[in-house]
């Protein structure tokens, strides 16, 4: 564990002592959230107890088993019955709830160390009390129960985003990364989240303190609360089985050649990480992601006689292997879930200069993302042997070619990026050379002011020997 890992820790159990003291000082547990049992007029101080272990228990079986985000953050649905609580008893019972509520089973089983847990629960201890704290200054400004819907929405807002805060810190520190992409990674689940459960967790309350009715009505509300559950359940299941079935495909795509094995997975990882450096968005890392594993799909296209030849091509069979993206582009097209793919896997060969193919764009004409894997897939090309080159670079050479190719092959902006990975962590680097501004040959202009079909195969010319994956 890293030392800012454990002061972070340190400080977020500290405030939320802090947090759960001054609560229970400064706001006393309001008598709605009472469970009247004997008789006695008024809502004794065991009887509020009572009601805030009500919905302690109704929260752990809300928090017991939380769905994983892609980006690590746990998604649970017990915002209802912490809204609940926070409605009925205040910052104190909130707190409370968001205290103990929040206990997971693999908690309970171990698999968590101490500190983990310690920092979990501050984790949502802190914003349970703070947003209780906005809901009772809210409140001493109008009454009625539009008022008080609106006053609790507010609340959970500030619930939830100074929840996604610390634990986005939380994990940025724990897994590396950029603080800004696991902030933004899960924010529409967390914002769906918010927007389903909010209003539902009022509602839990209103019911919880309607004369006739009181806690057993709220027990009704089970079903929707596991419903919303086994929707992100499902959902990140369909998610990974998509991954996995797209992964499938690209390692049979890969396994037809037996130098590229494994290539399309490390080309993924590569442009990720670039990705990370250039935060981009969520959606477009998972664009990354999959075109990275789906980029040469189009070499399902190729014959083995090209595909597999050891020796130089022909120009024959140069046009053949360079019609790979168009084709892998003509492969995905039908999956409309892959639209954002597209761009990458058709244009991962062009060149910044505008040599490449197979439209021969230019520069900021090439699709941002398919200018990232092209510098993931020529780096993770030269590591690796070839059949035209058995001994592969190391990482300082590969870093070198990528530098030197900078402005003519890639884009000096993504080799910077790359530098910045974990990919060439100590390796030398030559420094950034001055990019030369890509002017494009007279030839080249009018080529592409005469092609009328964006799907002709055109070669591209392989410049001063750089090694390119193809």
């Amino acid at each position: 564990m890293s030392r800012s890992l454990k002061l972070y820790i340190a400080g977020l159990v500290t405030m939320g002592v802090v947090a759960l003291v001054v609560t229970s000082l400064v706001y006393p547990v309001h008598t709605a959230i009472g469970l009247e049992f004997d008789g006695a007029p008024g809502v004794s101080s065991a009887e509020r107890l009572i009601g805030v272990g009500f919905w302690i228990v109704v929260s752990l079986f809300a928090s017991a088993l939380p769905v994983q985000m892609p980006r690590g953050i746990l998604v649970a649905v017990s915002i209802a019955p912490i809204v609940a609580a926070m409605n009925l008893g205040g910052p104190a019972a909130a707190a409370l709830v968001a205290l103990f509520g929040t206990t997971e089973v693999r908690e309970l089983r171990g698999r968590i160390p101490w500190y983990g847990t310690l920092s979990n629960h501050a984790g949502v201890l802190i914003p349970a009390a703070v947003a209780g704290v906005v809901l009772e200054a809210l409140r001493t400004l109008a009454t009625g129960l539009p008022a008080d819907l609106v006053a609790t929405l507010i609340g959970a807002l500030v619930y939830f985003a100074l929840n996604l805060v610390l634990v986005s810190g939380l994990i940025t520190l724990r897994l590396g990364g950029d603080f800004r992409t696991v902030l933004l990674g899960d924010m529409r689940v967390f914002a769906a989240n918010l927007v389903a459960l909010t209003p539902l967790g009022w509602l839990m309350a209103r019911m919880y303190a309607t004369e006739g009715l009181g806690w057993w009505a709220t027990l009704l509300f089970a079903l929707p609360l596991y419903t919303t559950r086994l929707v992100y359940q499902r959902l990140m299941e369909m998610r990974e089985m998509f991954t996995q079935t797209i992964g499938a495909l690209a390692e049979a795509v890969d396994k037809r050649d037996p130098f590229t094995s494994k290539h399309s997975q490390r080309v993924k990882q590569i442009a990720v990480d670039i990705g990370r450096q250039m935060r981009v968005s969520d959606a477009e890392l998972e664009a990354l992601e999959w075109g990275g594993l789906l980029h040469d799909v189009g070499k399902i296209g190729v014959p083995d006689a090209v595909l597999l030849k050891q020796e130089r091509l022909t120009r024959e069979e140069r046009i053949i292997m360079n019609a790979h993206p168009v084709l892998g582009a003509q492969i995905i097209l039908p999956v409309t879930k892959l639209a954002a793919e597209l761009p990458i896997i058709r244009h991962h060969h062009e060149w910044f200069n505008g040599s490449g193919y197979p439209d021969r764009l230019l520069g900021d004409e090439i699709p941002k993302l398919a200018r990232i894997l092209h510098v993931a897939d020529a780096f993770e090309a030269m590591t690796a042997a070839r059949p035209y080159r058995m001994t592969p670079l190391t990482a300082e050479q590969a870093l070198g070619e990528l530098r030197k190719f900078a402005g003519v092959q890639f884009d000096p902006i993504m080799v910077d990026a790359f530098v910045r990975t974990s990919w060439v962590e100590g390796v030398a680097d030559p420094g950034q050379r001055p990019a030369p501004r890509p002017i494009p040959l007279i030839a080249q202009v009018a080529e592409r002011m005469q092609m009328a079909k964006p799907e002709s195969l055109v070669a591209g010319r392989r410049g001063g020997g750089t090694p390119d994956s193809v």
